[in-house]
């Protein structure tokens, strides 16, 4: 089937990206395809709701690694999508018919091989699809140890739900992909771009002032009702441990990516000691998120100042990683 073969990964867009562009022939590691798209960040968007709760984002919005990685690598990518669910999936057979292997955009909710107490409204979720076989897909999902299958009816479902970041049933694959590329230049723009937008972001709700904003919401929750604040730490974890990588998870991507990095410049000092920095940050956001886990479950009160003030520690020590990372002065 095409050669293709899987590859388990820490992330789905990046994932995907990765091993798609290393099927075409272009060998480039899941981090590296992160890390060259800025995809880290950091959004505390109170006016979006994800089943009832403001989004939190530790990371880029849909579909812009795709973006980034096709401006950055001058990678002709093609984006579909459909207003029809049989348009939709007829491309899709069309482009299997000739070969290729296709990015998708799904809804986690309709997978039905994902286990039931993993299914939730989720629209941004990618995966690769890499052939049919009579009604069944066959998808290379990142999460996933092995290649898994789907029936037809259930992926169409997946890539035409509703609701917030709807996927419109996407589809995306490249056109052309540069044989040659010099990643040093793409690396130190990618380095210095992420660690202003983290640093000076003027808008009150992204980058670490969206870190302080969701701390202060936090100390509110003490005068709300006891049950809506349980939810919304819950939210809060599941935001940062379940959806996508999280928090943790996308602190510990971009350090590969700094550590990966430093070989490519020569074993360079400040991006091996950034990445150390970056992998002690990925630390405390999963100390932060079992924090939470342990207030939610036990019987005493929930302490609010001390799981704000961890939040507010976690602000600090990144904001002395992008500082390292601004001392970066690499030469293409």
């Amino acid at each position: 089937m095409n050669n293709f073969k899987h590859q388990h990964s820490a992330h789905c867009e990046s994932g995907v990206l990765s091993s798609m562009l290393r099927h075409y022939g272009l060998d480039i590691s899941e981090p590296m395809v992160f890390g060259l798209a800025g995809a880290l960040t950091f959004a505390y968007l109170p006016f979006i709701k994800l089943g009832g709760m403001p989004l939190i984002a530790y990371r880029s919005m849909p579909k812009s690694i795709v973006k980034a990685t096709q401006k950055n690598l001058k990678i002709k990518m093609k984006l579909e999508t459909f207003s029809k669910v049989q348009k939709g999936q007829e491309r899709l057979d069309s482009l299997l018919d000739e070969g290729k292997i296709v990015g998708a955009q799904t809804s986690v909710y309709w997978l039905p091989y994902f286990p039931e107490e993993m299914r939730f409204h989720f629209n941004a979720h990618n995966l690769l699809i890499f052939g049919k076989e009579d009604s069944e897909y066959l998808i290379s999902d990142p999460v996933f140890e092995n290649s898994v299958r789907c029936e037809d009816n259930a992926l169409s479902k997946a890539r035409f739900t509703k609701g917030v970041m709807a996927p419109k049933g996407l589809l995306y694959y490249p056109v052309k992909i540069p044989t040659d590329i010099n990643l040093k230049p793409i690396i130190i723009k990618s380095v210095k771009k992420t660690a202003k937008s983290m640093l000076k972001t003027p808008v009150p709700i992204a980058g670490l002032k969206g870190m302080r904003a969701l701390a202060k919401a936090i100390l509110k929750l003490k005068s709300k009702d006891k049950r809506y604040a349980k939810l919304f730490l819950g939210h809060i974890v599941r935001m940062q441990e379940e959806i996508g990588t999280g928090g943790a998870g996308f602190r510990y991507l971009y350090s590969s990516f700094l550590q990966e990095s430093s070989i490519i410049f020569d074993r360079d000092k400040i991006l091996e000691e950034s990445s150390k920095m970056m992998l002690e940050v990925g630390d405390k956001w999963r100390e932060f998120a079992l924090m939470i886990a342990k207030s939610i479950k036990s019987k005493k009160e929930i302490d609010f100042e001390s799981i704000s003030n961890k939040l507010i520690e976690i602000s600090e020590d990144e904001a002395e990683v992008y500082k390292k990372m601004l001392e970066f002065k690499g030469k293409s």
